[in-house]
């Protein structure tokens, strides 16, 4: 991207004025060399986010966004439903409350690598990962309204996780309204007997180790400190939310017209956030976030199991549990007046500061924590809310990396072996049933988290508190 094309507000601040139909202006958080590494799809989808009726402020590009279908993956746009506002298949997208979760371990680096082929061994085979993965849950219909509708909450009640855990994940593991009767018979199909899976694509469960410490008092307060190791976990509501996505994508395609909504391209298809189509998006996708964050707290249990197998004395605690493809209602400051907003995040994360009510107290005068994921083999950071952020993006930063180049791209310049050879000799364990998927996912294929994470760090969407990196990757 042509930085010409925009107008410098800071060091990493870059606006899109608004012109034609655009509402508001739209916002670009990045350095220079970012902003010229994205793609001219990003200035067009952050351009026609802010034509959407109801939208508030700005619409918002994180420092790792690239072009996605609809919203640009690192979007972030409010929307008010007095002023018309809309709630967009798009802005949300298809892989619902993709996320992240950050377990902390008891066991240093050291003991790690002493069982490092046998923790990963054990890991990839209790963990089903790939296309079309199961495991050994198989729900009924009942069992899944019942997990549709508790998320991680059904999942602990379930015998699969901690109580515990509850306070550490995003609206303590339950999405109020999630509604499973306004999800289709497919989309239950296609998660029968898929709980407990990483799917496939960027999704992984890595072993880390903490390398760098930037913020201590943070760090004190995340239970963070060097050699110690953190187990992360990446996946979303794997096939169900890719349906309810497909499904209502053409519905409000279809619907727009009828509700009087001019969209700048179909991909934005939306419906209006009063209208029963979008009360019926709502409820199942937040539906959605409650299989996710259920996948996740079931995964994290799997990873309990396998640790106290290989380490009996190893105790795995929950830092946080955030997720990255949602919408949701949130109290937000326009203008000096409090409103409910309807917060659309798409590829981006929430980035509560110190003091916010949503925080448990143990969290509080840190800020949440804000996991990033790096691309496979490189490292990944935790950093945590801003004050700022309310103001820059409404409590909002990056999510990861952040590709570079397409999956076909990346097939064309890397070979799966090759990669898992390259890095086994810097001493990290790759586990993938597809080598295909691992050429697609290579480290070259993303950008530099670590300028991305500075880049947030700058434009004051987030602080630095830790860096990682992977010593067993367990990849889709």
């Amino acid at each position: 991207m042509d930085p010409g094309r925009l107008t410098q507000a800071g060091a990493c601040e870059w606006h899109i004025e608004p012109t034609g139909k655009m509402n508001v202006p739209a916002v670009l958080y990045a350095d220079e060399e970012l902003i010229r590494g994205m793609d001219d799809k990003v200035f067009e989808q952050a351009s026609n986010v802010a034509m959407l009726p109801g939208i508030v402020r700005a619409s918002y590009a994180m420092p790792d966004a690239h072009w996605g279908y609809g919203f640009p993956i690192g979007g972030v746009a409010a929307f008010d439903a007095a002023a018309g506002g809309v709630v967009s298949g798009g802005g949300v997208g298809f892989d619902i409350s993709c996320g992240v979760r950050s377990m902390l371990t008891n066991i240093d680096a050291d003991r790690i690598r002493a069982h490092q082929r046998e923790l990963a061994d054990a890991l990839f085979e209790k963990v089903p990962a790939g296309v079309g993965s199961t495991s050994a849950i198989h729900l009924t219909d009942e069992g899944l309204d019942e997990m549709l509708a508790g998320g991680a909450e059904w999942a602990v009640r379930s015998g699969w996780g901690e109580m515990r855990d509850l306070d550490r994940i995003e609206e303590r593991g339950r999405m109020r309204g999630g509604n499973p009767g306004y999800i289709s018979p497919r989309a239950h199909k296609r998660q029968r007997h898929e709980m407990g899976t990483l799917g496939s694509g960027n999704h992984y469960l890595e072993v880390q180790q903490v390398t760098e410490i930037h913020d201590a008092e943070a760090a004190r307060g995340f239970g963070l400190s060097p050699e110690h190791i953190v187990v992360t976990i990446h996946c979303g509501s794997r096939g169900l939310g890719h349906q309810i996505g497909t499904e209502f994508l053409a519905e409000m395609a279809a619907e727009a017209p009828k509700q009087g909504i001019d969209l700048p391209e179909r991909e934005l298809a939306c419906a209006r956030l009063d209208s029963d189509l979008g009360k019926r998006y709502l409820g199942a996708m937040w539906a959605g976030i409650n299989c996710a964050l259920a996948n996740r707290e079931i995964i994290g249990h799997f990873a309990r199991e396998v640790f106290a197998q290989v380490f009996p004395d190893a105790e795995l605690d929950l830092l946080y549990d955030v997720s990255h493809n949602t919408c949701k209602i949130e109290w937000h400051a326009v203008d000096g007046v409090e409103k409910d907003l309807f917060i659309h995040r798409k590829g981006a994360t929430r980035a509560f500061g110190p003091g916010h009510d949503d925080l448990p107290a143990a969290l509080k005068p840190f800020g949440q924590p804000v996991l990033i994921g790096g691309s496979m083999g490189t490292g990944s950071h935790i950093l945590a809310g801003t004050a700022t952020s309310e103001a820059k993006a409404f409590s909002s930063a990056c999510h990861g990396a952040g590709r570079r180049m397409s999956r076909h791209q990346a097939l064309k310049n890397w070979k799966g072996r090759q990669v898992v050879d390259d890095l086994a000799e810097r001493g990290i364990i790759v586990r993938s049933h597809t080598s295909r998927g691992i050429a697609e996912e290579a480290p070259g294929a993303y950008k530099d988290v670590d300028a991305v994470v500075d880049a947030a760090e700058k434009a004051g969407l987030a602080r630095k508190v830790a860096r990682l990196v992977p010593l067993i990757c367990i990849k889709g």
